[in-house]
């Protein structure tokens, strides 16, 4: 019964001392939503006319997905070209990772994905570069 007693005591406040005040619902951000920019650097397969940046960029736009439509951008993403480079513009959440996997979809689909490989040079840059062939000619000669 002691023990229960002295508990009770720790738990309660002394009278004249106020408690922290609580937090409360969350005061909403007034200004800018933060927004990632990522790019995708295609020079390589452009030059050698492999992959066609304008499909390429239509091809993020008509997949990204927003709110779970596909399709939908809103205001909340945007797809730009500029002639060998790709660039999104999204309002976080939006994943770098998401924009890999839908590049290397791409690359499927065109029956490139044996050829390029999306490869992150920068934090905020994808590049597309040839798989780089070795000569197994000297290793056949062992």
């Amino acid at each position: 019964a002691h023990v229960v007693e002295l508990l009770s005591r720790a738990r309660s406040v002394p009278p004249g001392l106020a408690m922290a005040p609580t937090k409360g619902k969350a005061t909403k951000r007034s200004g800018k939503k933060s927004v990632a920019k990522f790019t995708v650097e295609c020079a390589a397969p452009v030059e050698d006319r492999v992959l066609d940046p304008t499909t390429f960029a239509k091809f993020l736009a008509d997949r990204i997905k927003v709110k779970g439509r596909a399709g939908d951008l809103q205001d909340k993403v945007s797809v730009v070209r500029d002639k060998t480079r790709v660039s999104v513009q999204a309002e976080l959440p939006f994943s770098k990772r998401y924009l890999k996997y839908l590049t290397k979809k791409y690359l499927k689909q065109n029956q490139l994905r044996d050829y390029l490989r999306v490869v992150a040079t920068d934090p905020n840059t994808y590049e597309l570069r040839f798989f780089s062939i070795q000569d197994d000619a000297d290793d056949d000669e062992e």
